[in-house]
């Protein structure tokens, strides 16, 4: 077994955010994570500039942008993180690159971490059928009604799709996320996030 803070060593990590609604402990903690694992994360969004988080309904801090989702290019990520929140996996949804870009991790079998509502995103990208499942209670029948197994556990692992529940899973989320990106192929010339 590879030291902890290397797991995700020459891996680069998409989290996936609106420009505002993402809850905060959703991207800073699987961020941290990635980075504690040697992994190089990358905070895509679909405009420049700044997200706005939140902290429930409270509004949050700002986070950098450091790609926009126009311009990315799947080849140079491993995978991919969608943080939650309400508002933020219903912005997303509503956005076409979004979508593409979420399908096409899927159909390079990248992995694919989504906490709380984020399998929204998800369902609009047609991803989710037959596969075993957990989100926030609030989005079960959605993703029932997608042709998902809706399941309430902490954290469920289905062919690279890691899903949790809300963030008092984080922890488990995090571990899980790790292990699983860890053990995903890196592609051949994965860039730095400047280079996203």
């Amino acid at each position: 077994m590879a030291d902890d803070s290397t797991q995700l060593q020459g891996k680069t990590i998409m989290f996936l955010c609106a420009k505002e609604g993402t809850e905060q402990v959703e991207l800073t903690e699987p961020w941290k994570a990635v980075e504690q694992a040697g992994g190089t994360p990358v905070l895509v969004s679909e405009t420049p500039g700044s997200i706005q988080a939140f902290n429930h309904l409270d509004k949050g801090d700002r986070f950098d942008v450091d790609a926009v989702i126009t311009q990315v290019k799947i080849e140079n990520y491993d995978a991919l993180v969608l943080p939650g929140g309400v508002a933020n996996p219903d912005l997303l949804r509503t956005i076409p690159d979004v979508v593409q870009v979420v399908g096409q991790f899927f159909a390079n079998r990248k992995p694919v971490a989504a906490i709380c509502h984020a399998p929204w995103t998800l369902i609009e990208a047609d991803v989710v059928s037959g596969r075993r499942m957990t989100s926030f209670p609030s989005i079960a029948t959605d993703l029932r009604n997608a042709g998902a197994e809706w399941v309430e556990e902490e954290v469920v692992v289905d062919q690279g799709l890691i899903t949790s529940r809300n963030p008092d899973d984080l922890p488990a989320f995090c571990r899980t996320l790790v292990e699983e990106f860890a053990n995903a192929p890196t592609p051949a010339h994965a860039l730095s996030a400047d280079q996203a």
